[in-house]
């Protein structure tokens, strides 16, 4: 493959990483303005005054998102009778349990109340002690809560449990309750002499997500960086082969411009011209012989 048509392919696959990268980054800050605006949600609405929960809350209606955890005061009685388990329930590394009782509104709506949590037994899973919710008129204050999704996965639980709070599995078992959102417990009045554990606050942290996604920026960057350093360095590779080619090639020897013909050498000249006259009587008797 010719060289420019390679590059071009190094580029073409560079672009597309960044692509994937760009994509990959822009679905991290997604998550992380998510993240954000949760944590905002809860700084402003957790710790505000409560407010009846008629306020909040209209019957047979949906939970506006913005009034998520705000708290309310309910008043009214509790239906121990009709309280549930939610299992597998995580808290503090084991699979603990929350207390789930409907409570009914002088109104005459039901709203279910998440009481708290419970650990697992000693000798069984099940809570060693279920605590029973104060009886008679109770004020309640309460922190409102969607409902969850049912599982996927399809998983039961047995009579007087759930595997989730989901508000429609829960009404199966204990009648109609509101649709809208059920609230985790913040105080009884009055309190009763035991109760299950608090459930605990959400966390602040905002997560991964922003260093997530700044690191794929710097994938991006780290492409376009190595398909440069690969294109460099095949270049300098073929300079120094090209080189090398033309330091092996011969060098023709040097064709002399003014070559001289060689003499004939005569043997009787030469042989009289490195001979010595002696005297000039030897000469005379040499030219004699010469005429004859």
């Amino acid at each position: 493959m010719p060289a420019g048509a390679r590059w071009a392919m190094y580029v073409g696959i560079a672009i597309l990483f960044a692509i994937a990268c760009a994509y990959l980054s822009n679905w991290q800050f997604s998550r992380n303005a998510e993240r954000s605006e949760q944590l905002q949600l809860v700084a402003e609405n957790y710790d505000a005054a409560p407010v009846p929960l008629g306020d909040l809350l209209a019957p047979g209606a949906d939970l506006t998102p913005s009034d998520e955890w705000r708290p309310v005061r309910l008043e009214g009685q509790y239906l121990p009778d009709e309280q549930l388990l939610v299992r597998n329930r995580a808290h503090n590394g084991s699979a603990a349990y929350e207390q789930l009782v409907p409570f009914r509104l002088t109104d005459g709506r039901t709203f279910l109340v998440d009481r708290g949590w419970l650990p697992p037994g000693n000798s069984q899973s099940l809570p060693d002690d279920i605590p029973a919710p104060p009886s008679g008129e109770v004020t309640v204050e309460v922190r409102l809560r969607p409902g969850e999704a049912a599982p996927t996965s399809g998983r039961t639980a047995e009579a007087g449990q759930v595997p989730t709070i989901n508000l429609g599995l829960v009404a199966e078992q204990t009648g109609p309750i509101e649709p809208g959102a059920y609230g985790l417990l913040m105080s009884e009045n009055p309190a009763p002499a035991t109760a299950p554990l608090t459930v605990d606050p959400p966390s602040d942290d905002p997560g991964p997500y922003l260093s997530y996604a700044i690191q794929w920026i710097l994938f991006a960057l780290m492409g376009f960086g190595f398909i440069t350093y690969v294109i460099v360095s095949e270049r300098k590779l073929r300079r120094e082969e090209a080189d090398d080619e033309d330091f092996d090639e011969p060098v023709p020897a040097p064709v002399a411009e003014h070559l001289e013909p060689r003499r004939r050498v005569d043997p009787v000249a030469l042989h009289r011209a490195r001979k010595r006259p002696k005297d000039r009587d030897a000469d005379d008797e040499d030219a004699l012989l010469d005429a004859r």
